[in-house]
């Protein structure tokens, strides 16, 4: 039987999809085709709940519906280009060479006409996956270096000692986690309190282990004998990261 730790890590390394779409029946048939395909899916059914969920969790690429109550998709990926480049895929009945180009004016990658072929789509997500662009650089704020890496804390972005390492971005969550353990570097926190620390409820414990396996990628050389970010038996994960800023 496979292990909590190997399932979490395994979970870890499967893309993360947000799918946006006020049909329930629509999601959970996507959903079910993306999962069957290795991915770890998650649904909202307007904008404002994606809105939230995009806070809290990492997503490696969003699945939104254009035609929605409320603020549209296409609204919706207008205003998400504003503080993210995770990649969209647009999904609407509407297939006219204007519509298309209106939501690509928004900022989606990509744009598929219902109904989809399902193998279509998974195709079209690896791709824009494939092609995910990096964020770009920020002004000065507080850093703390953590391994190769600096942590540009207000950034939320983690900047490699070496000049041809390309920046990456991390997701509020993310950077909520890394903030508070930098914050008590040296000392072992608790899964609670980093849930606490992360704006979640205590359900939120489970997510932090995926989350910080997903960090460990980040800035780890070797996730399987990670050197910064490390568990402590029965106490929780402790970071070995000093403030330079």
């Amino acid at each position: 039987m496979q292990s909590l730790q190997g399932l979490i890590g395994a979970l870890a390394q499967q893309p993360h999809i947000l799918v946006v779409d006020d049909d329930r029946r629509i999601c959970q048939l996507v959903s079910r085709f993306l999962m069957a395909q290795q991915f770890v899916v998650q649904t909202a059914e307007n904008a404002q709940e994606a809105a939230e969920m995009i806070k809290r969790f990492s997503f490696d690429a969003l699945i939104v519906d254009v035609m929605m109550p409320g603020q549209s998709g296409l609204e919706f990926t207008r205003e998400l280009r504003k503080t993210s480049t995770v990649p969209v895929i647009l999904l609407t009945a509407l297939g006219e060479v204007e519509d298309r180009i209106a939501g690509l004016e928004t900022g989606a990658d990509d744009y598929l006409p219902k109904p989809f072929e399902p193998r279509e789509l998974v195709l079209r997500l690896n791709a824009v996956l494939r092609r995910a662009p990096a964020a770009p650089a920020k002004s000065g704020d507080a850093c703390f270096r953590v391994g190769s890496w600096l942590f540009r804390v207000n950034r939320a972005e983690l900047e490699h000692e070496a000049a041809d390492k390309p920046l990456q971005r991390l997701t509020t969550v993310e950077a909520n986690l890394l903030r508070a353990l930098c914050e008590s570097a040296g000392q072992p926190l608790s899964r609670h309190d980093l849930a606490v620390r992360c704006g979640m409820d205590a359900a939120g414990e489970r997510t932090i282990d995926v989350q910080v396996t997903r960090l460990r990628r980040k800035i780890e050389d070797d996730t399987k004998n990670p050197r910064a970010l490390v568990t402590v038996r029965g106490k929780g994960y402790m970071l070995h990261a000093d403030r330079i800023g």
